[in-house]
């Protein structure tokens, strides 16, 4: 029987994915997985029977990845799975900053009691008037699962759309519409576009990306949107280049002291990825992901382990090895096995920076002393005994 806790209310749809052999525990301290979305846990130390900690959502920012990696704790997220609600999100924030929508819902809410009110709209209408989105140019920056989502459906609105995206995978890129102009300057998107959403994961080398020079390098009257993460904006640069007239609008879905209220600005409350059905397909990729580590060892969607699958053991048992990369560290631990008799039937090892982890099936028994040795490495994070 494996056991789970919740740091924040999942979706039950989610839950009810895990089978018989599962059971929710309300103490952190006597799990084997954790399932979280937005809760801190900077400051929790896991307990030991503790493997895996599954985020339900894209954004790792509020788990110690490296701090869990060196305790041999595979932190799992659930990209793509909440892509088409930020997708229409993006899209809504578009239509908004557009045509000034809230004005004029603001502008019927105060009129309520106005007798003529059918009649004064007409006259009050003026002061909202837009553009349309057709045949405006957007740029994409970040073609991952939502920002290729956000560039085809753009296409569809007649948007003539360009993206941008050094790291592109190929799933990605048999995904785009082959419309949308995929190009390798970031000048050349920026110049170009009538609108610029980002969509990339928070990382030390994406905080602050959109800086004060490539805001210059915009085309005068841009609208700007933010459904990524705040500090990927130099937020500062971007309410001068509003004051300034560079900037038209800049829709963001994520306020702060800086933007909530601020001229030019609009601000949504984090709805990104509030939908029902965003949260469900979160939770079941989620609750799927342990499932698949806790019984087979293998690893999908992890962010400080590198993705590595050997299907469902075949032989008499399977050990999972989490260590450091290293050099000669492989060489250590089959010699345990060649040392102890037991023939290694077969083997996947995949390294992801300075984490490494190691798929082993093999003919015999998993001894006590066997896994003590293993354990012993000086470069051994974790050994688990999958079967």
């Amino acid at each position: 029987m494996y056991k789970y806790h919740c740091l924040n209310p999942l979706s039950q749809v989610g839950l009810d994915e895990f089978t018989t052999n599962y059971q929710k525990t309300d103490d952190i301290n006597d799990c084997d997985a954790v399932l979280v979305r937005s809760a801190k846990m900077h400051d929790i130390d896991l307990a030991d029977k503790t493997v895996a900690v599954a985020r339900a959502g894209a954004g790792v920012n509020n788990i110690p990845l490296d701090k869990y990696a060196t305790k041999g704790v595979v932190v799992f997220n659930t990209p793509g799975a909440n892509a088409n609600g930020v997708k229409e999100m993006v899209f809504a924030a578009m239509l908004i900053a557009a045509r000034d929508i809230v004005g004029s819902v603001e502008w019927c809410r105060d009129n309520a009691s106005d007798e003529n009110i059918s009649k004064d709209m007409e006259k009050a209408k003026k002061q909202y008037k837009g553009t349309e989105l057709f045949g405006k140019k957007l740029g994409v920056i970040g073609l991952g699962a939502i920002g290729q989502l956000v560039a085809n459906t753009a296409v569809h609105f007649g948007m003539e759309v360009y993206g941008y995206d050094p790291y592109l995978s190929v799933n990605a890129a048999w995904n785009l519409s082959n419309k949308v102009h995929h190009v390798t300057d970031p000048g050349e998107l920026l110049a170009a576009s009538d609108y610029i959403t980002v969509h990339v994961p928070l990382l030390d080398s994406t905080k602050g990306m959109i800086t004060r020079d490539m805001i210059e390098k915009m085309k005068k009257g841009v609208i700007l949107l933010n459904y990524s993460r705040d500090i990927i904006y130099d937020e500062q640069a971007v309410l001068d280049a509003i004051a300034s007239g560079k900037v038209r609008k800049y829709v963001t879905d994520f306020p702060n002291t800086l933007t909530a209220g601020a001229a030019g600005v609009i601000c949504t409350s984090h709805l990104g990825a509030s939908t029902d059905e965003s949260e469900e397909n979160c939770a079941v990729m989620a609750v799927h992901e342990i499932e698949d580590y806790l019984e087979n060892g293998n690893i999908t969607h992890s962010v400080n382990f590198p993705d590595c699958s050997m299907g469902i053991c075949q032989t008499e048992g399977r050990v999972a090895l989490l260590h450091h990369n290293s050099k000669g560290v492989i060489a250590k631990y089959t010699s345990v096995f060649g040392d102890a008799g037991i023939n290694i039937a077969d083997m996947t090892n995949k390294a992801k920076g300075e984490y490494a982890y190691t798929l082993i099936d093999i003919d015999g028994t998993l001894t006590p002393e066997l896994l003590e040795k293993l354990q012993t490495i000086d470069e051994m994070y974790r050994v688990r005994v999958i079967k």
